[in-house]
Parts: C-alpha cells; sequence; structure tokens
C-alpha cells in the first residue's frame, strides 16, 4: 500500500502537470476572463437633431470601436481555447481523486491519519488547497485562468514534499499519540490549505491591479487576461475569512489544550508554536486591514500574502533548520 501511494502521487503529480499545461493554453490563446461591458452588449447611439440616422454609420466601423480584436479573438481560436480550458479543469479533477487516493492508502500502510510527519502533511495540505480550487472553479468558471497559478503551486509544493521531506511510512512518535492529534493537525491542515490556495487571487489582484494602473513590465503584464481586480480581491477575502477561524481553533485552542495535557503547559515558546501565533497576527492584521475603509485594498492583499510566507517559514524552515518539541519533519 506504501508503495501503491508513491505510485498514485506520482501520477497525481503528472495530471497536475498536465492540467497546468492546458490552463497555459487557454491563458495564453483564449480570451481574457472577462469581457467588457461595451463588448457584452450592442453599442448605443445618441440621434439627436440633425445627427446621421444609425443605419447611415457602417456597421464594421461600430464593431472596430466597441469589440478590438485584442479583447474578442475569432470564434475557432476562442473554441478551441474553451476546449482546453475544460480538458484542465478535468485533468485537475483526476489529479485530485488520485491525490486522495495517495492520501488514503498512504493512511491505510501506516494504520492511521496520513499527517504524521512533514511529507504527509504537505501531502495533505495540499490536497484540501487542490479540493478548494476544484470547488472554487467549478462553481465559478470565470475564474479559470487563475488555474495556471494554482496548479504551479501545487506541483512545486507536491515536488517539494517528494524531493525534500519524504520519509517512509512508519508509526507515529508516542508524543502524537492522543485524539488530539486529530482534532489539531486536521484543523490546521484545513486552515493551511486554504490560506494556500487563497495566496493565488491574492498575488493575481495585485499584479491584476498594477496592469490596470497601466503598469506594462513582467510581472504585471500577467494581468492581462485574468478575471478584474475587484472578484480577485473579493475571492481573496472570502478565502481567507473562512480559513482564518480553522486554523484560529487548531493552532491556538486546540495546540495548547493538547500541548497541556501532552508536556504539562499550554505555552513554551517552541519554535512551531512562535511562528504559528506569528502567523496567526498577520492573518488577523489582514482581515482587520481590509475591513478598514482607510487602508488600501493592495496594502491589505500585501498583508495576505505576508502571512502565507509565515507559514511557509513555519512549513519548512521550523521542520527543517529548528530543534523543538514539534521537530517531526522525519518522524514516522
Amino acid at each position: 500500500m506504501a508503495e501503491l501511494s508513491n505510485q498514485l502521487l506520482a501520477a497525481a503529480v503528472l495530471a497536475y502537470l498536465f492540467a497546468m499545461i492546458c490552463y497555459a493554453g487557454e491563458y495564453a490563446f483564449g480570451k481574457r476572463s472577462h469581457i467588457g461591458k461595451a463588448a457584452a452588449r450592442p453599442a448605443r447611439q445618441l440621434v439627436g437633431a440633425g445627427a446621421p440616422a444609425p443605419s447611415s454609420v457602417a456597421p464594421s466601423s461600430v464593431a472596430d470601436d466597441v469589440v478590438p480584436d485584442d479583447i474578442v479573438p475569432p470564434p475557432a481560436r476562442r473554441d478551441r481555447a474553451e476546449l482546453i480550458g475544460r480538458i484542465a479543469v478535468g485533468l485537475n479533477v483526476l489529479a485530485l481523486l488520485l491525490h486522495l487516493g495517495a492520501l488514503v492508502t498512504r493512511g491505510v500502510a501506516a494504520d492511521r491519519m496520513p499527517w504524521g510527519n512533514m511529507y504527509e502533511y504537505i501531502l495533505s495540505t495540499t490536497f484540501v488547497a487542490s479540493a478548494v480550487w476544484a470547488g472554487v472553479v467549478l462553481t465559478r468558471p470565470k475564474v479559470r485562468h487563475l488555474g495556471l497559478f494554482a496548479t504551479l503551486a501545487l506541483v512545486v509544493m507536491l515536488g517539494a514534499a517528494s524531493l525534500i521531506a519524504y520519509t517512509p511510512v512508519g508509526p507515529l512518535v508516542p508524543a502524537l499519540n492522543s485524539y488530539w492529534f486529530i482534532i489539531h493537525v486536521s484543523t490546521v491542515i484545513i486552515g493551511s490549505g486554504i490560506f494556500l490556495i487563497g495566496a493565488v487571487p491574492a498575488a493575481m489582484f495585485l499584479i491584476r491591479n498594477g496592469y490596470d494602473e497601466g503598469k506594462r513590465s513582467f510581472p504585471y503584464t500577467l494581468g492581462k487576461r485574468v478575471p478584474e481586480a475587484a472578484l480577485l480581491e473579493r475571492l481573496t477575502f472570502r478565502l481567507h475569512a473562512f480559513a482564518f477561524p480553522l486554523f484560529t481553533f487548531g493552532a491556538l485552542i486546540a495546540g495548547p489544550i493538547w500541548a497541556e495535557a501532552s508536556w504539562g503547559r499550554y505555552w513554551g515558546w517552541d519554535p512551531k508554536e512562535v511562528w504559528a501565533f506569528i502567523s496567526w497576527i498577520v492573518y488577523a492584521g489582514y482581515l482587520h486591514a481590509r475591513a478598514t475603509p482607510s487602508v488600501k485594498r493592495t496594502v491589505a492583499t500585501w498583508i495576505a500574502l505576508i502571512g502565507f510566507v509565515t507559514m511557509l517559514m513555519n512549513l519548512f524552515g521550523v521542520n527543517l533548520f529548528f530543534e523543538g518539541l514539534h521537530s517531526y519533519a522525519n518522524a514516522g
């Protein structure tokens, strides 16, 4: 079962990679994620006294003024790109199922929940992120162009898990053998996975906003085809607002309760505890800034991305470079 888990994960990474390629195809050759209001409905003309009748205006000139070629591509190219985008979503769902299979078989092989070490934690967190993204793209096809960046993040994270953190199947270390293991770790995984996928629209909002302001250097040119900035910002907020209470309960309520039961203290300034608290403070700062009218949305979004950086530090930096009671990077 452990070998089957490895094979399913390899297949999942390949499926994510092929989905990313298809997303890139639609991103490069398809239409923009939204069509301007002028292109979405016929042009209106005001006819005043002495003005020529609408029929005297050449139809071709109206169409050229209202619907530029760079907004609406030729129908054949648009149809092919739409098909490629749908294939990308299908591959994305297939990868999610393979990813689930890898987790389930890993848990069966270990005879426990599959998040007992850093490798399994990354697999579980990326699965949550993938499931959330699948739900978003299936219910909001308008944001499908973000799939290129969402699947890129998943491929990078899973590649890092396989290359840096892979651990053979084994039993839990004694300190983790508690029912709080399920309560604490599962809620932190769910919150972290949503934060992971929430970083994608956050980054693309900043890029799209810069593009709308006239910036044409890289990476702002990537904002040309993603959804409008307001939609990306709202999606960023909703994902973070949903994840924050889960992360709060897992990291700052269930975690200290388990620590008191296992180590006789609620808080011990362990590196993992400190960085989890830092992440919580930053994300709380983002939500506060987002709710403050005087704070620009771009400033609030930068705070959200800083929070994601602290999450990565807690996941990789603390596990690989610090010693503490939470140092389970290579635990079985």
